[in-house]
């Protein structure tokens, strides 16, 4: 009989365990957020629930197509999701409806197709990077309120987890 309640307080201590690890990693290292916009169409759509990983700009800079989740400049209580256009030490410019960084026009096979006007060149200083949403026209980003500090980088977008048919990770050409 001690064996048997012995075996059941182990296994209470590693479903504890477990959960609070689980928590733990909810809220220290991955984050859930909703995509509220059509901003980032086609690839994620107004509805669709994000994973972000929280720790990803500790350790990395970003990088050209990461997906990243921020406080909004205008307003640090919100949290908007774009892409990495331009990193630091890079010159965006947008015309002809293609996006040139360094004077190369870059491969962009996530944009939801359509005119948007010309931007810059602009060359991104340390410390900035330059983001747009995939949906050129329907996105407030870096080509209305300016570069984005990186300190305001709260994560990478790392998988689609839900509605359940769009599950789906997360990659610099999705």
């Amino acid at each position: 009989m001690e064996n048997k309640r012995t075996k059941t307080k182990w296994l209470l201590g590693i479903i504890g365990v477990v959960i609070l690890a689980g928590g733990i990693l909810r809220w220290v290292v991955f984050q859930p957020y909703l995509i509220p916009t059509p901003s980032m169409e086609p690839g994620m759509a107004p509805g669709d629930h994000i994973l972000v990983n929280r720790l990803s700009y500790r350790f990395w800079a970003p990088t050209r197509g990461d997906v990243v989740v921020f406080a909004f400049p205008k307003d640090l209580k919100r949290t908007f999701v774009k892409r990495v256009i331009a990193a630091e030490g890079e010159t965006v410019e947008l015309r002809d409806n293609k996006v040139f960084v360094n004077g190369d026009a870059i491969p962009e096979p996530y944009v939801k197709p359509g005119d948007y006007p010309p931007y810059g060149p602009e060359r991104v200083p340390e410390g900035k990077v330059f983001v747009l949403g995939d949906n050129r026209r329907e996105s407030e980003d870096s080509r209305e309120w300016g570069l984005l500090p990186k300190n305001y980088l709260l994560g990478k977008a790392w998988l689609v987890y839900y509605p359940f048919q769009r599950f789906r990770f997360i990659s610099r050409a999705s």
